[in-house]
């Protein structure tokens, strides 16, 4: 919808979700080609032959199965994401989902060699924030910045000394 003349453009929402860009697509689509791929192999086997063996329906069943288990676990990785509240920063990543308060977050990091922002806690643990990579290029650098405001907007002051 177009905005009436003289407003300001709608800022965007710093509580939206983060989620990776390019590495969800590639996630995404691999894990459909995988589907196809193993069950279309599975599919054109040859049968058992007496004389010289082949692929019974274990075998074509088990490879189905690699499929189904390649692609269980590249749609895992298509939903990394991290949500951002008032309250805190709730982070999935492929293994673990963690629920972070903005008190306990004190660094924001997205450089050197990490593919993805790392967040300093406060009791010296570092949590990696899967879902903003830095093969997102810009989006991901400014999805970086905005984590790196919420945290200090939501931040209590560090006594100093």
């Amino acid at each position: 919808m177009p905005r009436a003349p003289g407003t300001a453009p709608a800022l965007p929402d710093p509580y939206a979700v983060f989620r990776p860009r390019r590495g969800r697509r590639v996630a995404l689509t691999m894990a459909v080609l995988s589907l196809l791929i193993f069950a279309g192999g599975a599919i054109s086997l040859p049968r058992v032959d007496p004389l010289f063996g082949g692929w019974d329906v274990p075998d074509r069943l088990l490879l189905v199965g690699c499929g189904v288990a390649i692609s269980a676990f590249l749609w895992r990785y298509a939903t990394i994401r991290a949500v951002p509240s008032t309250q805190g920063l709730v982070v999935r990543n492929l293994i673990t989902t963690r629920t972070l308060e903005w008190e306990q977050i004190v660094d924001v990091l997205f450089g050197g060699g990490a593919p993805w922002v790392r967040v300093d806690l406060d009791d010296t643990d570092t949590v990696a924030v899967m879902a903003i990579q830095k093969a997102d290029g810009a989006l991901g650098r400014a999805e970086a910045a905005r984590l790196s405001a919420l945290v200090q907007v939501h931040s209590r002051p560090r006594p100093t000394g």
